[in-house]
């Protein structure tokens, strides 16, 4: 009987100890897998509460990847285009062997720094750039090099297939597709609302934008300074046209230049006026010398202080204290008013400035914005210099041109107000109606001003300084004024550096477009020509015209009746009265 008590005893304790350490056992893997669950829970916590780099270099991956618009000219054209383009990145904390990795990548990219290489995958960093904008022919071979830690990321890059012909207009991005220069940091700068009012908001499957440039009128100027750089032996050129009705702008070229295509090439492109590849439309600010006198002009007509019919003394020098303005080539005789402006007398300017008033002449360059920026679609602008207030010497010289500078965006959009019955509108690198334009058009003189000056225009191309470029032009009814401008070198002027201009508009029987060429610093093409404005300036408007205006559905018109329509009622008196006397 004890016997099998002791056995029972025994049997309980085994099945006691068994069921203790069974016990132990299974606490042991419950302590085991809550450890395990609680790493897991922290990890996934962690993650959870980790914010995402939205940002790769400091720059937001949406405007890394981001695609821009396509910007179209007025017929459709493509001007700017994004093409999807590989770039290669690293993730240090993923790369199992720099040196191996750095070994590879340079069989397939010899020009990278292996040292630069072996810093930049070393480390922790989850993202760091190794190369932009791939090819596709490296992108697989990299690929297949199967090192991890290595992965693309599709990038557009911004391509113009007009290359530099519209480089200004255009302007450019940077690595990170973002607008650095002209309209392309417009769209980047503007109000948001605005740019998506006007479709151009960043994002994908954006809208094209149509521009208000004409490609092959953008050609032709484009061809046609770049000829001038050459003919004339220049150290620039610039031109712009602009239709006198909407302010679109047709076409705007600056050289130099650059090409928005080589990064290399645009580092130089905007370095004030210390670099040579600025936008001398925008950017530029100069005497634009007689051409200037179409603005007293219209300023003296339109406020009544002159007619057309007057006659003004300029047999001698206008004196101011020791100094005295003459003319350049004088007549010294007394000239009718029309010939004033056809032999571009600076005497007889100066005359007709001062029947209107000093204050007066002021006063109407305020009116034409000439003291103020011009509202404009592209960054590269610059303020005018213009005087506040006119002495009498200050005056004098403003008439013909000199002592003051503003752009020649300024002067083409003061030449297009002028013959468009006395409308002016702001310029503009996006397409726009008439209706619109309308709306913001400012009157600045009466349409019976603007047609005197029309005339007045015509009557310079057809007998003044004018006339060569009409022998290029001849049928489209060009009417212009020359400026012939000694440039500021220190502090005096430089009689062997000038600046010519040629500011003009077509068919002035019934005015659609108004330009202005520059050409810096011309010289003689030949023994025969000379260096004014008329003989550079001038003949490119007139190559210019031939060329754009059949593309722009003006036909040439080689009846006398068109100028005869031009002639003012007045002159008609005169003449009517002449003929009878003879």
């Amino acid at each position: 009987m004890a016997l099998v008590t002791d056995s029972l005893i025994s049997l309980d304790g085994g099945h006691k100890a068994r069921s203790t350490l069974t016990k132990s056992r299974i606490r042991f893997v419950i302590a085991v897998l809550i450890v395990l669950f609680a790493g897991v829970a922290g990890r996934l916590v962690q993650l959870g509460a980790t914010v995402t780099d939205s940002s790769i270099d400091g720059v937001a991956r949406d405007l890394i990847t981001a695609t821009r618009p396509t910007l179209l000219d007025r017929n459709g054209l493509e001007m700017a285009v994004d093409i999807p383009a590989p770039s290669l990145y690293a993730e240090p904390r993923r790369i199992i062997d720099v040196n191996e990795a750095v070994e590879k990548l340079r069989t397939v990219m010899p020009d990278l720094d292996a040292t630069w290489l072996r810093q930049r995958l070393t480390g922790d960093k989850g993202f760091v750039w190794i190369r932009r904008e791939l090819t596709p022919a490296i992108e697989a071979k990299v690929f297949e090099l199967g090192i991890p830690g290595l992965d693309f990321l599709t990038e557009s890059k911004r391509f113009y297939p007009s290359g530099q012909e519209a480089s200004h207009i255009l302007g450019a991005v940077n690595i990170d597709n973002q607008g650095t220069m002209g309209i392309e940091k417009t769209m980047d700068d503007r109000d948001v609302g605005m740019l998506q009012a006007l479709g151009l908001a960043r994002g994908n499957e954006l809208a094209p934008v149509s521009l208000s440039i004409d490609l092959r009128v953008q050609h032709a100027i484009y061809e046609q300074l770049s000829d001038a750089l050459t003919r004339y032996q220049a150290v620039a050129a610039a031109g712009v046209m602009m239709d006198v009705t909407t302010g679109e702008i047709l076409g705007l070229v600056s050289l130099p230049d650059f090409d928005p295509n080589r990064p290399d090439t645009m580092d130089a492109a905007y370095n004030g006026l210390k670099g040579q590849r600025f936008n001398r439309i925008t950017y530029g600010i100069y005497e634009l010398g007689s051409t200037f006198k179409t603005i007293t002009f219209a300023g003296a007509l339109d406020q009544g202080a002159i007619s057309l019919t007057d006659q003004v003394d300029a047999s001698e020098g206008v004196r101011f204290g020791r100094f005295t303005i003459d003319d350049f080539h004088g007549k010294h005789r007394v000239l009718s008013v029309p010939e004033v402006f056809k032999y571009s007398s600076n005497i007889g300017t100066i005359k007709i400035m001062e029947a209107m008033g000093k204050d007066n002449l002021r006063a109407f360059m305020t009116r034409l914005g000439l003291d103020q920026p011009v509202p404009f679609d592209v960054p590269e602008m610059r303020a005018p210099s213009v005087p506040k207030t006119f002495s009498e010497v200050v005056a004098a010289t403003a008439s013909y041109g000199h002592g003051l500078s503003v752009s020649p965006l300024h002067m083409v959009r003061a030449v297009a107000a002028l013959v468009n019955d006395g409308v002016m509108v702001t310029p503009t690198l996006f397409k726009r109606s008439a209706e619109d334009a309308a709306v913001e058009g400012i009157r600045v003189v009466s349409p019976e001003t603007s047609a005197r000056v029309r005339y007045l225009l015509r009557l310079n191309a057809l007998e003044g300084s004018g006339s060569r470029m009409n022998l290029f032009a001849n049928g489209f009814r060009v009417g212009g004024k020359t400026g012939t401008a000694e440039k500021v070198v220190g502090k005096a002027y430089a009689a062997d550096k000038t600046l010519a201009v040629f500011a003009s508009a077509f068919p002035v029987d019934k005015p659609r477009y108004a330009m202005v060429i520059l050409v810096d610093e011309p010289h003689e093409e030949n023994a025969q020509s000379g260096r004014t404005a008329g003989w550079n300036a001038g003949e490119v408007t007139g190559r210019i015209v031939q060329r754009v205006a059949p593309m722009l559905g003006i036909s040439p018109d080689f009846s006398q009746s068109f100028d005869d329509q031009l002639v003012p009622p007045e002159l008609r008196t005169v003449l009517s009265a002449g003929e009878a006397a003879l």
